[in-house]
């Protein structure tokens, strides 16, 4: 069910640690207006239902129903949050869901984190620095508290045009990830995140902190994200519930932490995704985890092949792949409870 791609050493010692222990589930919500790019991705059909997209996840994900928004409409396929939501509501994972910068409130109760919605990262204004500061120490705050609460922390994301921020932090931070990143499309859109990409990282001085790459091309939730796994490193497991934006999420940490002359404890965190995203054809996410270098990547091999549901079915020819920790929480459910390849499908499959 859980398949290791880099640093198998490392992720056979995280496995061991953790299996048969109860995690703890955290989503951290964020926005950019990068996300309302025509065509830049596929979490939502139209860049009007891409403001909501965030929004209607974190209802289903917290509740299991939509009674304010649907789930976004989709070119192909169904959101991640189903997985996430069958695993932490038939496992009983305590969950934590998280604002930190949100264009519109969220309809159920979100932990504030004094963050804002990003402008679009071609701007390179993309944060105030004040705001990633404020959400970088709110995230260390909470990052201590929720590796109180589980043996091991779940860190999972859902920010519309996120991958493209990604690359742009990646990028920023000396790492050659250009053509290596995934996308909601089935096949990616590398020539216009990277066209993106080049007009934000044209406003940064040739030497700039951590702190100032999020200000100028990066969305709330990476630099929150980034806080919560280093402090929670310090005292749990962290399994940072993504592909793409969650490799940017660890290289921004590294990178904060020798800035900044931090504790942390790099060795209890790994990345975890689908093997829709690690497989990937049209991205490169191994290769892009090797060019990050010291984490584990690894994949829950869940398959939606025999799915009775054409929106999952989906899945399979390449959309949606990943979000919402939908990876995290399927490797989770493996780890925690033995759940079989048809245990799992049968739980998704329910809450359609």
């Amino acid at each position: 069910m859980i398949k290791t791609y880099t640093q198998r050493k490392k992720a056979k010692t995280w496995l061991k640690n953790y299996r048969g222990k109860r995690p703890v589930f955290a989503c951290v919500l964020g926005f950019t207006e990068t996300g309302l790019i025509p065509n830049i991705s596929a979490a939502g059909a139209t860049p009007e239902d891409r403001k909501y997209t965030a929004i209607a996840d974190a209802e289903f994900l917290a509740t299991g129903i939509n009674t304010s928004f649907p789930l976004p409409p989709l070119v192909a396929g169904a959101s991640p949050v189903l997985i996430s939501r069958a695993v932490v509501a038939a496992q009983d994972l305590p969950l934590f869901i998280f604002d930190a910068g949100l264009a519109i409130a969220p309809t159920i109760q979100a932990i504030p984190l004094s963050g804002s919605p990003a402008k679009c990262l071609s701007t390179g204004k993309a944060l105030p620095i004040e705001t990633v500061l404020q959400l970088f120490v709110q995230g260390l705050v909470w990052g201590e508290k929720l590796a109180q609460s589980g043996a091991y922390v779940i860190l999972s994301e859902c920010v519309v045009g996120g991958t493209t921020t990604a690359l742009a932090v990646l990028t920023a931070l000396g790492i050659a990830a250009k053509d290596k990143v995934n996308s909601s499309h089935s096949t990616c859109n590398h020539a216009q995140k990277w066209e993106i990409v080049q007009a934000g990282l044209q406003h940064l001085e040739q030497t700039v902190t951590p702190f100032e790459i999020v200000a100028a091309v990066g969305d709330p939730m990476q630099i929150a994200v980034a806080g919560m796994a280093i402090a929670a490193s310090r005292h749990a497991g962290v399994l940072l519930a993504g592909g793409t934006q969650m490799l940017a999420v660890y290289a921004l940490a590294r990178a904060i932490a020798a800035h900044q002359n931090l504790v942390w404890n790099p060795d209890a965190i790994i990345a975890g995704t689908t093997r829709w995203v690690a497989e990937d054809p049209t991205g490169n996410t191994v290769d892009l985890a090797l060019a990050v270098q010291d984490v584990p990547l690894l994949a829950t091999q869940l398959s939606f092949a025999k799915s009775k549901f054409a929106q999952l079915r989906a899945y399979e020819q390449g959309f949606v792949k990943e979000g919402v920790g939908a990876g995290g929480a399927a490797i989770a459910a493996h780890l925690y409870q033995n759940w079989t390849q048809e245990k799992l499908l049968s739980a998704i499959e329910a809450q359609l």
